[in-house]
């Protein structure tokens, strides 16, 4: 292809992709389709809450792994540290059913923070959370494919193909749309609750009943045990308490994930979150005080005194479920199952509220436009594919392994905790200085004093975390969380200088031009220079002149020639390029004609034919596509492309996937059309002697003489 002629194509790849979105995702769904999205309670719960009801798999085998150090007699901490664990996260969850009254919009902390303590405090709480959802995502996953690789061994070294497969099914799935997905994970996640709480009640029965539970850990002893007393007892069971503390990974899930509820919006979702927290919390103490009438003794393998060589200990929730349902069990089996589920269905919980806070921060400024909209199925499809992404990351990079990345995890919802409970704080004493009803203001005060407690208790937490798994690898989450901060700060920067620079001053004077000036680019005298030719006659410019590069004599000999022949009268300018550089011989020339004439406007139009097919578009170059890259970076200069289309574009555009063929017209009616959008506006050619006559002109590269005048 000449330059000055671009080629345009739809190609191959897009089609395919098309056909496999549309079989992955299924069809779009119209705008007023998404009240039909929306959730109500009995799917809301599942969604929003399996991050936190699978912390019930580990949070108790966290504090009894952190007791172990100190033996056997420090066991006895559990049942005050896991009573501590509940009533924290009874507070949480009141406090958080505040936080969906206050603020319905979705935000969540980012909200409540931004509002009470300022936007930068509330992109510090944005990260944190960003930050925690790709976590839950990572840990989540790594652990349940973890779990499956333990009771299928031979799965041990694809454990990180694995778990990025699994991510990849979680997202499409949510790509699928909000509703569908909650459906799809709703019979897993009630299982596991349905299981779990057979599992206690059935345990409960037996001790009540006089009948023993024994661990198969019973009998195990702890190897190194170390002797702890005053402020480094104080250390221990801070640190134990900080690690049951997981149990609170997720609650926070639902404020950020208000306005998929079904209305009343905030209603439903204080009612799903008090659900949330009764479940989650007897589940938890449930599961801990059957380890504890077990006998469940938990450390890791190397100070087990007992345990054969080689062999892995069984997690906490699956000895008790051995020692209340009994190892060959139809039962057991099926607790494991729907633990390993309920691990990875986990990363669900952040699925559905890393994309609409993103969307959130997209509408303040702070992240990409993209992130804002919704996609086919009114799901926020780019944030669910920037969470996989950053997730399936994190997998790859530490192998899908839960014990590196567990050390990174949770610092982020505790930094956001503690900002929701301070700026609630903040917000509750605002509300008392402008509220005289006393019944309304005592009622504050007590919602103040939940808030002053739930800050002082996470704050505390979130110390003991950093310091005690700063160095085995939460520095990461320390580093990222700034890195995240910043971009965030880089973003709202860009879009406000935008903003100002494009915002009109109400007595800004619009400034005409003081004339147009219209360039045709040619390269050779064809059907696609022609309707080029009349498209800028018709717009009536100031003045009017066809514009070639000489970058074979030969060439452009043959094109003079053809010009006078056709007895086309308009101006054409040939200008020079020594180095055969078509692109910086058009922006120099154009730069010419500004610097001459400032105040003009230089519209520069561009024939270009569009081809269908994808091999096409290998056989021409992209001249054209180079070159208004470059005009327009130039003030003052309009590029118009006009397209001609070719028979293999027109066949295209008929043809669509999954349309009826009764819907196509007849194929002679087709054939005309095609022949007509080929012709040429009539009487091109002699039409555009309206323009100012004049010969072809010869420029040298850098000295281009303007035309005499202008002219019609």
């Amino acid at each position: 292809m000449r330059p000055g002629v671009s080629a345009l194509s739809i190609p191959l790849v897009a089609v395919v992709f098309g056909i496999v979105k549309r079989l992955l995702v299924g069809r779009p769904m119209h705008s007023d389709r998404l009240g039909h999205t929306l959730l109500p309670k009995k799917i809301a719960l599942p969604v929003f809450a399996s991050d936190a009801l699978s912390s019930v798999a580990y949070a108790t085998e966290e504090i009894l792994l952190v007791l172990s150090v100190g033996g056997i007699a420090f066991i006895h901490y559990a049942p005050y540290l896991a009573a501590a664990v509940a009533v924290l996260m009874l507070v949480v969850v009141a406090s958080y059913r505040q936080n969906v009254h206050a603020y319905p919009s979705g935000g969540g902390d980012y909200e409540v923070a931004t509002t009470n303590l300022g936007p930068r405090v509330g992109l510090a709480v944005a990260s944190a959370l960003m930050v925690d959802y790709t976590l839950t995502v990572a840990v989540s996953v790594s652990a349940g494919v973890a779990n499956l690789a333990s009771a299928l061994p031979a799965l041990n070294t694809h454990v990180t193909l694995i778990a990025v497969l699994v991510v990849a099914v979680i997202a499409l799935l949510n790509l699928r749309g909000v509703r569908e997905s909650g459906t799809a994970f709703a019979i897993p996640t009630y299982c596991f609750i349905g299981v779990v709480g057979l599992m206690i009640a059935w345990g409960a029965t037996r001790l009540s009943l006089g009948y023993q539970l024994h661990a198969e850990s019973a009998g195990y002893q702890f190897k190194s045990v170390r002797t702890f007393g005053g402020l480094a007892l104080i250390f221990l069971l801070l640190r134990a308490f900080s690690s049951g503390c997981t149990a609170l990974t997720g609650v926070e899930a639902i404020s950020n994930g208000v306005p998929a509820f079904r209305k009343p919006k905030s209603r439903n979702a204080a009612t799903t979150l008090a659900l949330l927290g009764i479940i989650a919390v007897s589940m938890f103490g449930g599961v801990t005080a059957l380890a504890l009438a077990s006998h469940v003794h938990a450390a890791v393998p190397q100070d087990l005194v007992g345990l054969s060589s080689g062999q892995m200990p069984r997690t906490v929730i699956a000895q008790v479920g051995r020692a209340v349902f009994g190892g060959s069990s139809l039962l057991f089996y099926l607790l494991q199952l729907v633990t390993a589920l309920i691990l990875v269905l986990a990363a669900n919980t952040a699925f559905n509220g890393f994309p609409v806070l993103a969307s959130i921060l997209s509408r303040d400024g702070y992240m990409p436009r993209q992130l804002h909209t919704r996609g086919d199925r009114l799901a926020f499809s780019n944030g669910i594919l920037l969470l996989a992404g950053f997730a399936i990351l994190l997998i790859i990079v530490f192998d899908a392994s839960p014990t590196r990345l567990i050390q990174l995890y949770i610092i982020g919802v505790f930094v956001s905790f503690v900002c929701s409970q301070t700026g609630m704080i903040r917000h509750w004493n605002r509300s008392l200085r402008v509220t005289t009803d006393s019944r309304a203001r005592r009622h504050m005060m007590r919602i103040r004093v939940i808030n002053t407690i739930g800050a002082c208790f996470t704050a505390v937490v979130l110390v003991i975390v950093l310091v005690t798994k700063f160095a085995s690898g939460a520095w990461i989450v320390v580093v990222a969380m700034p890195v995240i901060w910043l971009t965030m700060r880089g973003i709202g920067r860009h879009y406000a200088s935008v903003a100002h620079e494009l915002a009109a001053p109400e007595d800004h004077a619009i400034t005409l031009p003081a004339s147009n000036r219209a360039i045709v680019l040619v390269s050779k005298l064809h059907l696609p220079t022609l309707r080029a030719l009349a498209y800028a006659q018709a717009t009536q410019p100031s003045y009017l002149e066809a514009v070639t590069v000489d970058v074979d004599e030969a060439e452009t000999g043959v094109l003079r020639e053809q010009w006078d022949r056709a007895g086309i009268t308009m101006p054409l300018t040939v200008v020079a390029s020594p180095y055969r550089e078509f692109t910086r011989a058009v922006t120099d020339y154009v730069k010419r004609l500004r610097r001459e004439s400032p105040r003009d406007i230089i519209t520069v139009y561009i024939p270009e034919y569009v081809l269908g097919h994808w091999w096409e578009q290998i056989l021409h170059n992209q001249s054209a596509l180079r070159l208004k890259t470059r005009l327009l970076l130039l003030p003052g200069v309009v590029v118009a492309s006009v397209p001609y289309q070719l028979r293999s574009s027109a066949r295209r555009v008929r043809w669509r996937p999954g349309r009826a063929a009764g819907r196509q017209p007849p194929r002679a009616k087709r054939r005309a059309a095609s022949e007509m959008s080929k012709r040429p506006s009539g009487g091109v050619v002699r039409r555009l002697s309206a323009a100012r006559a004049g010969p072809p002109r010869v420029t040298a590269g850098g000295s281009v003489p303007l035309p005499a005048g202008p002219g019609r």
